[in-house]
């Protein structure tokens, strides 16, 4: 890909420190509450940023992934069963901070029925019981497809769907084993045909061996399946076990595609290297009526 090289170690823009001690206040709000967050577990370095701002990204359906995507820090494994009061502590976090904008994801859970969407669509419901005015985005698995998992969640009406593509088709048999390009574009699609007031969001990842080609390729699909939303960030491996970086992505690249994805009509996106998909959430509907 033009504008990307390969560089021998972490450049200077890539530098961000996590500091625990502005984590203390969230993570014990948190293990009270018997919480979880995709922050903790995915390893995210924006997580000391954001918690000093009273702002996180909860997990719900365990912290147990049922796949095992090489690019992902969260433990993939058997999980336990599904938490049915889980969503009225959520709804009681989102209360104690505050949030105007919420973020719930979850681990992928093939063993349930229904993929868990029941327990989004609670989730969602319980949130607006106890915050009615807040903004709620969900960001889900593929739930292999099936559309009726999808209505469910769309039928509680969250303000932002959303589903990460995370990667070029190329790349899925080595970074998404058990995931499909097409299928997950899919689920974007059902998404808003399903309710075409909801607003679809999807993320992707640069440097894991993508061409120029190829990530405008996946801008022009997600158009085309109806995504609003954007968010493109640089991949870190969270380990040497992980899935290897190929590339640190030059700052001005991550502006080059922004540009391109707000040409073919993205509404609003996030793109340099630090972006991760709830990474500053709540600026996605700032400019929407």
């Amino acid at each position: 890909m033009s504008g990307l090289r390969v560089l021998p170690a972490r450049p200077l823009w890539l530098n961000k420190k996590i500091d625990l001690e502005k984590c203390r206040e969230l993570n014990a709000l948190f293990k009270d509450l018997d919480l979880n967050t995709i922050c903790h577990q995915a390893r995210c370095p924006n997580i000391s940023e954001c918690f000093t701002a009273r702002v996180a990204t909860f997990l719900i359906l365990g912290k147990i992934c049922t796949r095992g995507c090489k690019f992902c820090a969260v433990s993939s494994g058997i999980p336990f069963d599904a938490d049915l009061s889980e969503s009225k502590r959520v709804a009681e976090a989102v209360r104690k901070l505050g949030l105007k904008h919420v973020v719930v994801t979850s681990v992928t859970r093939d063993d349930l029925a229904d993929g868990g969407s029941s327990i989004f669509a609670s989730a969602i419901n319980e949130i607006r019981n106890l915050n009615h005015t807040a903004r709620i985005e969900v960001l889900v698995p593929d739930f292999k497809g099936d559309t009726s998992s999808i209505e469910t969640i769309i039928r509680a009406k969250p303000d932002i769907f959303a589903h990460n593509m995370e990667t070029v088709s190329s790349l899925y048999d080595q970074v998404r084993q058990q995931a499909d390009y097409s299928r997950s574009l899919s689920v974007l699609k059902a998404a808003k045909e399903l309710d075409k007031n909801i607003y679809i969001k999807s993320g992707i990842m640069l440097g894991l061996g993508e061409t120029e080609e190829q990530v405008l390729e996946v801008l022009s699909d997600l158009r085309q399946a109806g995504c609003d939303f954007l968010s493109i960030g640089q991949y870190l491996s969270p380990s040497p076990q992980h899935f290897q970086v190929k590339e640190y992505v030059l700052p001005q690249v991550f502006e080059f595609f922004k540009k391109r994805a707000k040409h073919l009509g993205f509404i609003h996106v996030q793109s340099a290297p630090y972006v991760r998909s709830s990474y500053l959430a709540c600026r996605y509907l700032q400019n929407c009526h």
